[in-house]
């Protein structure tokens, strides 16, 4: 089970990935994986990162889990949403087609969950799902995956591959399609992919937000939003303003809004002309993503925000929880 907040479970069947953005600068899953590349019981993680001077990074080398990983969504009855693959990216360039094919099989198997995908690869994304339809009336091949998963892993899926053609003829509804989306050259990159594909839910995780964003053009055909800070060592203030921006234009457009963290820095007051802050624990903040010790121009919108941490910063915007999901 997971504590991300807007989800139960992840799921990964595969290991390791590239940085593609300035998203992935501070990604936990790059410290995690090195962790688990020395445990004999995740020999996947092997070789998926290496040491640099600001710690562990992608090497790009993809790790595919052993079968048990794959197929564990099958062995669990109880209805449960999935983040897939929170220590990798589905749709990396490394990813062989035969690799989601079986992905897409296991999730096209247990109708009963919800599977979440992200990705910071929106472009292939794109052309993978669009030709689902295509590949279940010509090639089947995500029927031809879960046929050679039965065979092989022994499943007795009681007419389990026409039930997977039929689950991705009908666009496989319990599936959603997710973008990273950390400032706004990458929502100008990255959601109009995300809006041009097939999908039962489309949704957006800004998180680490790390600059402004404006979302007010790109809220057609988005079911959901989510907004976080960046946590963990290195993390990058979040100015409130960041956050506020995008609530409001979901509410305008009628579009669920959830609020997942401040992450390592909260805001915690209008900054004023006379501030000087604790540079180690504090920063001046100011809305263009600037940062300030004090005593310099910066406009009125400024905050001080201080480095307190995930847990004690909280998620709590402008004094409730923002929670909300797709029906």
């Amino acid at each position: 089970m997971s504590k991300i907040e807007w989800t139960e479970a992840t799921w990964n069947p595969i290991a390791g990935c590239s940085v593609v953005s300035p998203g992935c600068t501070n990604c936990y899953a790059m410290r995690q994986a090195h962790r688990l590349a020395s445990n004999p019981a995740t020999p996947h993680y092997a070789g998926t990162t290496q040491m640099s001077r600001g710690g562990p990074v992608w090497t790009g080398k993809i790790g595919v889990a052993p079968d048990k990983v794959l197929t564990a969504p099958l062995r669990r009855r109880k209805p449960t949403t999935y983040f897939v693959n929170s220590m990798s990216d589905l749709f990396h360039e490394a990813v062989l087609d035969e690799v989601i094919d079986r992905v897409f099989a296991v999730m096209a198997l247990r109708p009963q969950h919800r599977f979440q995908i992200l990705t910071k690869r929106p472009d292939r994304m794109r052309g993978y799902v669009s030709s689902l339809h295509a590949m279940a009336v010509t090639e089947g091949r995500v029927e031809t995956a879960a046929e050679d998963m039965i065979e092989a892993m022994g499943y007795d899926g009681g007419g389990a591959s026409s039930r997977v053609f039929e689950a991705v003829h009908d666009g496989l509804t319990n599936v959603w399609l997710g973008v990273s989306v950390e400032d706004q050259r990458r929502a100008d990159e990255r959601i109009p992919h995300l809006q041009a594909m097939p999908a039962a839910v489309r949704f957006l995780s800004c998180e680490p937000l790390v600059g402004p964003v404006n979302l007010e053009h790109f809220l057609s055909g988005i079911d959901w939003v989510i907004v976080g800070g960046e946590s963990g060592p290195g993390a990058r203030p979040m100015h409130p303003d960041w956050a506020r921006t995008i609530r409001d234009q979901c509410k305008a457009a009628g579009v669920p809004f959830f609020f997942k963290q401040w992450g390592a820095w909260k805001p915690t007051r209008a900054a004023t002309p006379s501030d000087l802050v604790d540079a180690r624990r504090s920063l001046i903040l100011s809305p263009d993503g600037r940062q300030s010790s004090g005593l310099m121009p910066y406009p009125p919108e400024a905050w001080v925000v201080e480095n307190i941490g995930k847990r004690a910063a909280g998620r709590i915007l402008d004094e409730r929880l923002w929670s909300e999901a797709p029906a």
